[in-house]
């Protein structure tokens, strides 16, 4: 079937988005390299935007493709978990010799797995919840440490903790805790204004505060998740367990 030129136009602007998103990794990568590492955080940060954009432009138009989902994938290991991994390497892990190389490869690692795992269950894991730290997240905590460090100096004398707080937001990915993804949220439904009204708040004191903002926002999001989880553990004990799906699988 041959497509009409709107229709091709449709199919490609998902991906375009995701290209960009790719080419912002890619960036991020030269400007660590480089030592440039304010430049770095921030075309993450834009980079990350573009990859919420293309997803709901393909909804939007009715272009979800596999292909695409592969490729945002693959866009996300790059711009997430390969720019982020190398930039931490660079900032807080090389004095550490082979250790920094491996606390910055297991970033990557789990991000890879994370994503694969993403892959794999997409169609059983409930759109209400990520299961583990989806990578952008984990991204923006690396993203939100290096930015901090950057604006208050004293932080840069307890370089040690950084190999901690790498390794916490790379298990994170592969955990089984629950993240909100607030897709079917009740309170959300409810309160559309005030949270319309939060959403502009929130983003205009990103750009005001930017090396403040970034490690806060995805500091109090993963420690509200946690306090959530441990607290109501009961309800999300099989939340992520398939074995009749399996069963069912293997009978057949």
């Amino acid at each position: 079937m041959i497509l009409d030129t709107p229709k091709k136009v449709a199919f490609f602007l998902p991906n375009t988005f995701t290209a960009l998103n790719m080419g912002c990794g890619f960036a991020s990568i030269i400007f660590s390299w480089k030592g440039d590492f304010l430049s770095a955080c921030t075309i993450l940060l834009l980079g990350a935007i573009f990859d919420s954009v293309d997803g709901r432009v393909a909804r939007m138009t009715g272009t979800q493709s596999q292909f695409g989902e592969q490729f945002d994938s693959l866009s996300d290991l790059i711009s997430f978990g390969a720019a982020p991994s190398f930039m931490a390497y660079n900032y807080f892990l090389a004095d550490y010799g082979r250790l920094g190389i491996v606390v910055a490869f297991i970033y990557l690692l789990c991000g890879a797995l994370r994503l694969a795992r993403f892959n794999a269950n997409i169609t059983k894991v409930s759109s209400d919840y990520f299961q583990g730290l989806p990578i952008p997240g984990a991204a923006l905590g690396l993203i939100g440490y290096v930015l901090i460090h950057l604006e208050i100096e004293s932080l840069r004398t307890v370089k040690v903790i950084s190999i901690a707080y790498v390794l916490f937001y790379s298990f994170l990915m592969i955990s089984n805790i629950p993240f909100n993804s607030f897709k079917n949220s009740n309170w959300v439904k409810k309160y559309k204004k005030a949270v319309f009204f939060i959403i502009l708040l929130i983003i205009g004191l990103v750009i005001s505060y930017t090396k403040y903002m970034v490690v806060t926002l995805i500091t109090t999001y993963v420690a509200f998740s946690l306090i959530y989880f441990f607290k109501n553990k009961g309800k999300f004990e099989h939340i992520f367990e398939w074995s009749n799906d399996n069963e069912d699988e293997e009978d057949s």
